[in-house]
């Protein structure tokens, strides 16, 4: 129905940026996100096109390195073309949907402003997505826009939970005393109990367990009706053969209150999980999980959770069904499952005796590590955890063979950390061989001799002590070149060379 309405308006007055904009802006509230993109990059071309001066997407070429952009000011031209607004749209659609690379990019595209420049949407987007590489920064950006009215309503929700997310809990009890007048304006109801119950845990984490506890007891309430709600309309809807836009959309409406409501019960509940796992209550907060199982069992972030407690409590057969169906997800992209979950679920196929699946993740993490060579991140660590896993089931071939494929190139991957661990499984080993416990094969000994050679050449300026602090006067400071040199000899001695 707007779309039509649009072409009626472009067939007498033309095409008009700020009516698009108000369009989607709809399309946004709905939640009908593509149609909403699809207007928010209609407008953006057309603004390339009809405003090449205002150099739109060249911000990001100045991000990877270009030169440096000069500001082309809030110009009349830049407020016709309604591109600001349009990028703010897509930061909040992709933001919302989880694409915090693709949020990034939609405020790149902005044209080049300076600070003191921006409007208050776009100040506190960059905030938002800043948070993880410049905290300090993104807390001045929202503590400037309470100060200064008019500022987006979200500002005063969004800082308070930042404060508490990264328990500045004084900060937000601050804020919320200084701007009681926008408590009742600016916070629901739940998110204004949510952030008391976190401010609570200060002062007694009794009172914010009870606090918690029935704050998430009145969301499965609540998240029990929506669903049955959904299952009713699901329901009528099964035995009609045409559907109407209102049995959509009264269907699509019944969807967005389930995933609203479940937004807001799990929050609730990994507040109060955290409580019972600062204190190793596992037990507990399995019940807690169990209780949500039937609403929440598709939910990836509450199967994660359960994962975890799962895996505490050492049942990796049911930890290992939660976390596949995760990891199986982004199988393509194995860099982009959090390392421990890659490490747990590991632990999971070896404890069980499904070894071909944990090497069969190990060997993919090794080949995206081996093609994002400059992409830091701590999967490398995964492989040589599981290798001492293996290691410690006696199955030294396979686990050293790990580790030290894992290490290679040593230039690059050799540390205090990753030696220590490796050296602990090597000397393990040749304890064993000498007790004529094991046998290894000669093609694995070679490779562990020549991967002693590579930490004695590349060693020479990494210390075998992570703390140097701890070294006493007059002592010498031993390095990995020295360490390798020495389990070099003992091994070359054990193989009677």
């Amino acid at each position: 129905m707007v779309a039509t309405e649009q072409q009626n308006v472009d067939d007498t007055s033309g095409y008009q940026n700020h009516l698009t904009y108000s369009i989607a802006l709809c399309h946004y509230q709905m939640r009908n996100f593509p149609q909403a993109l699809s207007m928010i990059s209609e407008i953006i071309d057309r603004a390339v096109k009809d405003h090449p001066e205002l150099g739109i997407g060249m911000a990001a070429e100045e991000a990877n390195g270009g030169a440096q952009l000069r500001s082309v000011g809030n110009t009349f031209q830049l407020n016709e073309s309604a591109v600001i607004e349009a990028c703010n749209l897509k930061f909040a659609i992709e933001y919302q949907m989880k694409n915090v690379d693709a949020a990034a990019e939609a405020l790149l595209d902005m044209p080049a402003r300076a600070e003191e420049e921006l409007d208050p949407v776009t100040l506190h987007n960059q905030a938002l997505i800043g948070v993880e590489t410049n905290l300090a920064d993104s807390f001045s950006k929202l503590q400037y826009l309470l100060g200064h009215n008019p500022f987006p309503p979200e500002t005063f929700a969004n800082l308070l939970l930042l404060y508490c997310k990264y328990e500045y809990y004084d900060l937000a009890a601050d804020v919320l005393a200084e701007n009681a007048h926008l408590t009742y304006k600016m916070l629901s109801q739940y998110q204004f109990d949510y952030l008391d119950a976190l401010i609570t845990l200060q002062s007694s984490e009794s009172d914010a367990y009870t606090k918690f506890d029935s704050l998430s007891n009145s969301k499965l309430v609540e998240l029990r009706k929506r669903h049955q709600h959904l299952q009713e309309i699901r329901e009528n809807d099964g035995g009609i053969t045409t559907k109407t836009n209102i049995d959509v959309r009264s269907l699509q409406q019944a969807i967005d209150s389930v995933e609203q409501t479940m937004e807001e019960f799990l929050p609730s509940l990994l507040s109060q999980a955290k409580l019972l796992w600062d204190k190793s209550q596992w037990s507990l907060i399995e019940k807690l999980f169990r209780r949500s199982a039937e609403f929440c069992s598709g939910n990836d972030i509450w199967k994660l959770n359960l994962a975890h407690v799962l895996f505490m409590q050492e049942k990796f057969k049911e930890a290992s069904d939660c976390y596949a169906p995760l990891v199986r997800a982004n199988f393509d992209k194995m860099l982009e499952v959090s390392a421990i979950v890659l490490a747990n679920l590991c632990v999971c196929y070896i404890m069980t005796n499904s070894n071909e699946e944990a090497e069969e993740i190990m060997k993919r993490v090794e080949r995206e590590e081996n093609v994002n060579t400059d992409k830091k991140s701590f999967h490398l660590s995964i492989i040589i955890i599981i290798g001492t896993l293996y290691c410690a089931k006696s199955n030294y071939e396979f686990g050293i063979s790990r580790i030290v494929r894992a290490l290679e190139p040593c230039e690059r991957k050799l540390g205090v950390d990753t030696w220590f661990y490796s050296k602990r499984c090597l000397t393990s080993m040749m304890e064993n061989i000498a007790k004529c416990v094991i046998v290894i094969r000669d093609d694995v000994l070679i490779e562990c001799l020549q991967f002693l050679e590579a930490c004695e050449a590349h060693g020479h300026e990494i210390p075998t002590e992570a703390n140097l602090f701890a070294v006493r006067p007059g002592e010498i400071v031993r390095m990995v070149s020295h360490e390798a040199r020495l389990l070099r000899a003992l091994l070359l001695q054990l193989m009677d060379y």
